[in-house]
């Protein structure tokens, strides 16, 4: 604990030296993490595979691409992120300009979690650095060798009072968590962001909480089966399913279940051969106790396809349930891998209604042809992003903002605005003092209607 105390010391006594504040030194900071990046590709790509047996092209294409895609965005606009904004002032208060000053917060705690475990690090990192903020970087002890390689890579190019690493479980989460920090940012489960969030309230510590869900996936009769059954797969088997923004459950037409279960099994079979398993481009679960949790919820339902696993290997193929209700298990839990509930439906407002019994999800994905019902659901359905026609690849846009709403999280970042969520933006109206004009002095007499007339 004492310890800790000290990281924090350490870089508040940094932060209040000003380097920070500077465009200058945040560039400087995100082009050497940009070449640290690139120069342990080899070490993080190996580790990746070591840690969730994610291949090198997953885990560029899912982790070390993303965030250099960042890197590239948050350098190319910074300066203009950090301008002060001019905004109208009233001409009761001429002669007199307002202006928000963009100013860092101080020190940005950050907790990571092992699916995405350098990606989900690093990107909030990139924001608290694009927005002067020092960081304590905390990575998840599931994904050990990609924590090993992080904290190594960023001692190379930060020093620790700016950017330190803390390794451990939840001793040291509980520990971090005890502390008053200036803003707090977690990724992980609604259960964990409820104790973070709870820890924060009493420094009345603002947070950023990016959490999971039920995230649902439409289909209607419209849609093209085999495009929309690849990208389903694709997603749904994205680092074996244990992605927040994975497609949870499948709503599709009742005569439609069947022929979508033909050209998934196809999909799946084209990605991985006829024993995805043994695959060793297919990503495992990250422990047994994951392992044995999914391998009971497959219990809850029929198998419309695979349903094959490998205990030794902790892996799941990609498994269709049908069968199952709003009721069982697998559709009361965020299931965080390889499985997938169909639950056929009769109409889109049954559908609809599903959607609207379960919590607000982080991610939401509609397949379909018909404009008028994508503006529908966009209209009726709460979720913090998604794709029409496409699963998870929102993400990789620094441009949109990611972030749940409601269960499913608070805040949002990537781009501008993680750049916005680690910045405060300060309020500054600066009034001329050769001119004073008496009027908002007392005494008021008959000013009243005056006042009216230039308050419109």
């Amino acid at each position: 604990m004492r310890e800790y105390e000290e990281i924090l010391s350490r870089q508040r006594a940094y932060f209040c030296e000003g380097h920070t504040r500077f465009l200058s030194f945040r560039l400087r900071q995100l082009s050497l993490l940009q070449n640290a990046l690139h120069a342990c590709e080899p070490a993080l790509l190996e580790a990746l595979q070591a840690d969730l047996g994610k291949a090198p092209f997953e885990g560029y294409e899912t982790e070390l691409g993303l965030l250099l895609e960042e890197l590239r965005f948050a350098k190319k606009n910074l300066a203009s992120w950090m301008k002060p904004v001019r905004v109208r002032t009233s001409l009761l208060h001429a002669p007199s300009k307002s202006v928000i000053v963009k100013e860092p917060l101080g020190v940005v705690l950050i907790l990571s979690p092992w699916n995405y475990p350098l990606q989900l690090t690093i990107a909030p990192l990139i924001a608290a650095l694009a927005a002067g903020n020092c960081a304590v970087v905390k990575p998840s002890r599931y994904a050990p060798k990609t924590a090993a390689v992080i904290e190594k890579m960023l001692a190379s190019c930060f020093p620790p009072e700016l950017v330190c690493v803390v390794q451990g479980g939840r001793e040291e989460n509980e520990a971090l968590l005890s502390l008053r920090f200036d803003h707090i940012f977690f990724t992980g489960s609604p259960k964990v962001g409820r104790v973070v969030m709870r820890a924060a309230a009493e420094h009345l510590t603002p947070v950023t909480l990016e959490m999971g869900g039920k995230s649902p996936c439409l289909l209607d009769e419209t849609a093209d089966l085999a495009v929309a059954a690849r990208r389903i797969a694709w997603g749904k088997s994205l680092n074996a399913g244990q992605t927040c923004v994975a497609p949870d459950y499948l709503l599709v037409p009742a005569a439609m279940v069947g022929a979508f279960a033909k050209a998934f099994r196809k999909a799946v079979r084209r990605f991985y051969g006829d024993d995805p398993v043994h695959n060793p481009e297919y990503p495992r679960i990250i422990t047994d106790r994951h392992f044995e949790r999914l391998s009971g919820l497959m219990e809850n339902g029929r198998v419309l396809h695979g349903g094959r696993g490998d205990a030794v290997l902790r892996k799941i193929e990609p498994t269709l349930l049908t069968g199952v209700t709003l009721e069982s298990p697998v559709m009361r839990e965020e299931i965080f891998g390889p499985l997938l509930p169909v639950l056929p439906y009769a109409s889109v407002e049954e559908a609809f209604g599903i959607i609207a019994r379960l919590e607000k999800p982080l991610a939401f994905y509609l397949f379909t042809k018909d404009k008028a019902l994508a503006k529908r659901a966009l209209r009726e359905v709460p979720f913090g992003g998604g794709c029409i026609n496409d699963t998870v690849i929102h993400l990789s846009n620094p441009r949109l903002p990611f972030g749940g709403v409601g269960e499913s999280g608070m805040g949002a970042y990537h781009g501008k605005k993680g750049f916005d969520t680690l910045t405060h933006e300060k309020s500054v109206l600066i009034h001329s003092a050769k001119l004073d004009i008496p009027f908002r002095y007392p005494p008021y007499k008959d000013k009243l209607g005056m006042l009216k007339k230039l308050m419109k």
